[in-house]
């Protein structure tokens, strides 16, 4: 099983502010802007709060009306629930290449990471904890059951972003979950995942893209020419990129499952 690390949501250059840890300590991947989409912030909700709102709190001076709804794995994140829906992740283009190129096929793993900062909740507006600084976490998971190329079998899922014509048909994507996890079976093949400490990639001490310095994430165990950019301690793949895929390796198995496994553990809450 081969671990993809794909990052997605808000950024510095996309959405221009962290996402955020909310008070109850939920991973709200926002997602990104996006004009041509259907989905609009005013129609996703997260328990009191539509996605428009937060974005008030979190970023006052900047108005954002559609959004790109990409890894669709948070349900009844909609206010009006669409009627048949099933969880979906697209790629397109070099990021899709990238996948492609690696052989990430039916049973490989998604671990969907972001930029996240805790949050508190004054009156009815969520606002960024000053002192708290961002983190690069991972908020959820899907492993592939199913992998659909073909614009036909894509336009069955018209409420998904990558269903849009503006997509080249032999560059475009749609991961559907397995039904459970092959290696937790007691869970759904997809999810999104709280904060928590093992969960954070961002290396105690470091700025927020250099990571933990797990030997599985090394360059030398990553598919294709990656090089650490990192001069004093942790890993740093730098550039936009998307798609991370990770060789084949047991004891990046072990980790992922740790991540998502629902009891924490005794070292859950404490860095590496």
């Amino acid at each position: 099983m081969k671990i993809i690390l794909s990052r997605k949501g808000f950024d510095s250059s996309s959405g221009g502010c962290p996402n955020p840890i909310m008070p109850d300590g939920t991973l709200l991947s926002l997602p990104i802007p996006d004009n041509n989409s259907t989905d609009k912030y005013n129609d996703l909700i997260y328990g009191n709060f539509t996605y428009d709102k937060i974005l008030k709190g979190l970023k006052p001076n900047t108005v954002f009306t559609k959004c790109h709804l990409d890894p669709d794995i948070r349900e009844g994140v909609r206010l009006k629930p669409i009627v048949n829906w099933k969880p979906a992740f697209g790629q397109a283009e070099s990021a899709l290449g990238v996948l492609r190129n690696a052989g990430v096929t039916i049973g490989d793993l998604f671990l969907f990471f972001g930029l996240f900062q805790k949050t508190e909740c004054f009156g009815d507006t969520i606002h960024f904890l000053k002192n708290e600084k961002p983190i690069q976490a991972v908020f959820g998971y899907m492993q592939v059951g199913r992998i659909i190329n073909t614009s036909e079998e894509i336009a069955q899922f018209p409420w998904h972003p990558h269903a849009n014509s503006r997509f080249h048909a032999d560059k475009n994507a749609l991961y559907i979950p397995s039904e459970k996890l092959s290696f937790l079976p007691e869970l759904p093949g997809y999810g999104v995942l709280s904060f928590r400490r093992d969960r954070v990639l961002t290396m105690p001490g470091k700025n927020t893209a250099t990571w933990v310095e797990y030997n599985f994430l090394m360059p030398y165990n990553i598919y294709g020419n990656r090089k650490s950019s990192s001069k004093d301690g942790g890993i740093y793949y730098a550039g936009q990129w998307q798609e991370l895929v990770l060789k084949e390796n047991a004891e990046a198995e072990k980790w992922a499952k740790s991540l998502i496994e629902e009891n924490e553990g005794k070292n859950a809450n404490k860095l590496p």
